[in-house]
């Protein structure tokens, strides 16, 4: 028997290489004769430094850098050689001809640097949180020689348009009768009067691993869909949603791009830093799993397993959007592999929801056998994250003992 084992994270206990790590000991001692495949999943958010890095035999610095409400954080800067990315991953970067053989690619997460988990709960809040510190990442990388920078910007705590990361580029601001404005965050933004300069950093090729379809404007944008989960207030909306749009419309300005723009799938990622980038760094968007996909090589692995194990925090009807586990249990559900998906909560009626065949129409069905909400019923929501661990173990052992 040979088992494809592959977790994404379990936000805020178990990073997706700990998940993979648990369920491959619990399983390995149940079964020591069935072979164990490894492939930690990442959605672009935590950890997709290290897995992309570590998956190429690529090398890993940690970096200094501002946090999202200030204060150092350390982060990772992967580096791995063009020629060690799977020629199906390298494909769907489209780099450069130049950027091949030796050539260093660096990878690295807005997550790290930028993310929602670094920020207390009672201090999430979207007007005062910046993205310099991505910036900051991406300037390292730039600096230490990078032909190419991939970023993955799941799991961001800001929502200002990427002006803190478009900073620590370069890129200038001008406040009240044009003198110069230190901070962009949100709550600064009614006195932010214009731009100077541009990203003066020489910046190579950046391409921006990226599910999410949201443009940045509109009741499926940034503001609307995103900022509440980092501290929005309801009443606030409006009023985030209205600078947002005179900001953007600067920004184009700015740089001589047109301001629909800002209607682009993807735009709306990361708090509208996709929207930035793309404006002020001629970054590109592509499918975030889709590449994550083709450089773990998971098509191959999994064609090769009897057996499929994956999960992740919670699985709700977002993780059946074509990323992940979802995307994961849908194909092998087209392959006709049984597939097992634990998580720490699985939402209600979640069961009644099919996983789409990316490859035609078929709709495969999740049964209830398919989903294992891993803690124990009455755990308090603390209890429930430090032993996250030992309730994946048991809910493993429950399934396939």
């Amino acid at each position: 028997m040979r088992v494809l084992i592959a977790f994404d994270k379990f936000r805020g206990s178990l990073t997706a290489r700990e998940a993979c790590a648990t369920a491959v000991h619990t399983l390995g001692a149940l079964h020591p004769d069935w072979e164990l495949d490894a492939c930690p999943l990442t959605d672009g958010g935590e950890g997709f430094a290290d897995i992309l890095t570590r998956a190429a035999s690529g090398s890993i610095d940690e970096i200094r850098v501002s946090g999202p409400r200030g204060g150092p954080v350390l982060a990772p800067v992967g580096m791995v050689p063009a020629g060690g990315i799977p020629k199906a991953a390298l494909s769907l970067l489209d780099l450069p001809d130049g950027v091949s053989g030796t050539a260093p690619v660096a990878v690295v997460d807005m997550a790290a640097a930028s993310g929602l988990s670094l920020i207390p709960p009672g201090l999430r809040d979207p007007w005062r949180a910046s993205s310099r510190g991505t910036g900051e990442l991406m300037m390292a990388a730039a600096r230490r020689g990078a032909a190419a920078i991939v970023l993955g910007v799941g799991g961001s705590g800001t929502h200002d348009l990427g002006l803190g990361a478009l900073g620590a580029l370069g890129l200038g601001f001008l406040g009240p009768e044009g003198r110069p404005m230190a901070d962009p965050v949100p709550e600064n933004w009614p006195g932010l009067s214009g731009f100077a300069g541009d990203v003066s950093i020489p910046m190579p090729p950046v391409r921006i691993a990226c599910d999410v379809s949201n443009p940045l404007l509109g009741e499926r944008g940034a503001a609307a869909v995103f900022a509440p989960q980092k501290g929005l207030l309801p009443a606030d909306l409006r009023r985030l949603e209205s600078e947002t749009k005179r900001i953007a419309g600067m920004l184009c300005g700015h740089c001589g791009a047109p301001t629909g723009r800002a209607d682009e799938p993807g735009s709306g990622a990361a708090g509208g830093l996709a929207f930035g980038l793309m404006i002020a760094a001629r970054a590109r968007l592509l499918p975030g799993f889709p590449l994550v996909s083709a450089w773990l090589g998971l098509d191959a692995r999994l064609a090769a397993s009897d057996l499929v194990l994956t999960g992740e925090g919670r699985f709700d009807a977002g993780s059946l959007g074509g990323k992940g586990p979802g995307a994961l249990a849908a194909r092998a559900a087209a392959l006709g592999t049984p597939v097992h998906i634990f998580a720490g909560e699985v939402e209600d009626g979640v069961r009644l929801y099919s996983v789409p065949h990316a490859a035609g129409g078929t709709l495969y069905n999740l049964t209830p056998s398919s989903l294992h909400a891993i803690t124990p019923a009455g755990s308090a929501p603390e209890q429930a994250l430090r032993e996250a661990a030992e309730n994946l173990a048991a809910a493993i052992r429950r399934v396939l003992s």
